[in-house]
């Protein structure tokens, strides 16, 4: 059988399998507020999404969808994107007080990791394998955004502004791109990531014509998984660009998502909902 023919029935077979694809409530409806936004997986398997029960918390949730604040975050601060960098480090993007949080996981101790005053509102963050920190910053008042790159040593520093607004964001697996969403106008960007930390040749990755993109994440595979705001899907695209496959969500307003740590299932936060829906892949 040609090479051609065996890659289309693959194709076939694929796009077959994933209509099968069903998600389900991992926790209650209206245990988070409709800020739920997040999440992230820890070395243990638990994973963490902001706003459990109320405003500017950080909700910890068992692998049993069993759900219980985490910490209360400090000075009226309230999270949107959560990243790990080293096994116990937690970082959290705090929109209100323009900073990144880290938090210690064995003390809960929280401090303040960079602030920048010029950042409209610190909002998804991705951890390169080198441990930099990038992070998209959406003005929504007028459709733009800009795009940080944040060190300990160096803080916020800008790499691009009068963008659309930034939204998703996310690292590939080997550390050598960067993607970033921009939610009302559609499209995906992709960066080369040099040795420094700094970005080049930026392309076009894919667009949509519809609806709006949120948070995203890579699999194992580096396939990128982005959440289709109002449409109430999550769209799989190959590294290449190529849209794969759409998984149907019970809610119609996922805002970020997560793997479990074996991949074989990912984690959805849905805002018109309060809650996590869970997807066995």
């Amino acid at each position: 059988m040609k090479r051609s023919i065996i890659l289309a029935l693959l194709l076939m077979l694929t796009i077959s399998c994933s209509q099968h694809l069903q998600s389900s409530d991992f926790t209650k409806e209206g245990s988070f507020t409709d800020g739920i936004e997040g999440p992230a997986t820890d070395y243990a398997g638990n994973i963490y999404a902001v706003n459990f029960e109320e405003q500017g918390t950080i909700g910890k949730i068992a692998s049993n969808g069993e759900g219980s604040v985490f910490i209360k975050l400090p000075n009226g601060s309230v999270g949107n994107g959560i990243r790990f960098g080293e096994k116990n480090q937690m970082f959290v993007a705090d929109y209100i007080n323009h900073n990144i949080l880290e938090i210690d996981l064995r003390n809960k101790k929280i401090e303040i990791f960079a602030n920048e005053l010029k950042a409209n509102q610190p909002n998804d963050i991705a951890v390169s394998p080198n441990k930099t920190l990038y992070a998209s910053d959406p003005n929504w008042s007028n459709n733009t955004g800009k795009l940080w790159k944040i060190t300990k040593e160096k803080g916020f520093e800008l790499l691009e502004e009068e963008m659309g607004t930034t939204n998703g964001i996310e690292v590939s697996h080997d550390g050598r791109k960067l993607y970033v969403n921009e939610s009302v106008q559609r499209k995906i960007w992709v960066y080369d990531i040099l040795e420094n930390g700094s970005l080049k040749n930026k392309r076009g990755f894919i667009s949509f014509e519809d609806f709006g993109l949120d948070g995203m994440r890579c699999d194992e595979h580096g396939n990128i998984y982005v959440c289709r705001y109002g449409k109430g899907t999550i769209a799989v695209i190959s590294p290449a660009g190529k849209l794969l496959k759409e998984i149907e969500l019970k809610g119609k307003k996922p805002t970020n998502i997560t793997f479990s740590n074996d991949y074989k299932k990912c984690y959805i936060t849905i805002a018109d909902r309060g809650c996590i829906e869970v997807v066995k892949l």
